[in-house]
């Protein structure tokens, strides 16, 4: 009677299959400051000994990496600064009379009675008990105060 031991073959193909299915790797969308110095250090370590790399082409790789990084700082900073506006702007019109456009593009008058945050959009205003951009409002105008007189006597 023989035995026959499992084969490895088949038992780290089937850890690995089960590795596999159970971890996945979502891949990044942009590249950051540890991914260029990365990239640089396989670059020293790839470069002939005879032939060094240049250190203009260094400072330049350099100087364009610090370019990047900055532009999407500022593009970051404006895309809130932006926002912040937009609230300021919508805030600023509650309790007025507002003229907005519907979805079907007529217009619509009423008071501002609140303003909401949406996630996709920014700040909706809130008219006649509907929401709308502020990309709909046409016109913005005081409400007439109301005064309140004494029964007469």
């Amino acid at each position: 009677m023989s035995v026959s031991a499992p084969s490895s073959a088949t038992n780290s193909a089937a850890s690995a299959a089960a590795y596999s299915s159970t971890v996945t790797r979502a891949p990044k969308q942009a590249l950051d400051s540890n991914d260029f110095m990365k990239l640089l250090a396989v670059q020293f370590q790839q470069q002939d000994p005879m032939k060094p790399m240049d250190d203009t082409a260094f400072i330049s790789q350099m100087a364009q990496f610090s370019a990047l990084q900055q532009s999407n700082t500022t593009a970051t900073e404006m895309g809130l600064l932006r926002a912040d506006q937009q609230n300021a702007s919508a805030t600023g019109m509650l309790g007025r009379t507002v003229t907005v456009s519907d979805k079907d593009g007529l217009p619509v008058i009423g008071q501002v009675s609140a303003v909401v945050n949406t996630e996709s959009d920014g700040p909706a205003l809130v008219v006649n008990g509907q929401q709308y951009l502020l990309n709909a409002v046409q016109r913005v105008e005081l409400t007439p105060a109301t005064v309140d007189l004494p029964p007469a006597a």
